[in-house]
């Protein structure tokens, strides 16, 4: 039988799920990932004091002059380097992975493996 909800709803839910569970602090951030139809996003987020630390996106100029499309693999791999890149520079090394309420396949695992080959640990 069908769901009643939306993909979208489906989505929000899901991550609701997740964020209940997981929280960033300073020493370890959330690695939050946005995927849309265009584009995908990253920001390394402490929720305690509700701060941006770094983010990422195949939006960024480098990005868009390296990657022929923003919403295929090869850009999330990209972002995800970029993102470790980011951390490195903030002396951020461990972060809880938040997929935003998205399924781990695709886009979101090939920016996860992007992001740990690049140092980050989680």
């Amino acid at each position: 039988m069908a769901s009643k909800l939306s993909r979208q709803q489906q989505t929000r839910k899901r991550h609701m799920r997740v964020r209940k569970k997981i929280t960033g602090t300073a020493e370890r951030p959330r690695l939050a990932v946005f995927r849309s139809g265009k584009h995908i996003y990253v920001q390394l987020i402490d929720d305690v004091a509700a701060k941006t630390l770094a983010s990422a996106s195949t939006l960024e100029a480098d990005v868009r002059t390296t990657v022929k499309s923003g919403a295929n693999v090869e850009a999330a791999k990209f972002t995800g380097n970029r993102i470790a890149e980011k951390a490195k520079a903030s002396s951020i090394k461990n972060v809880v992975f938040d997929r935003g309420g998205n399924l781990y396949h695709g886009r979101i695992k090939a920016l996860a493996d992007a992001a740990r080959e690049g140092g980050l640990e989680f």
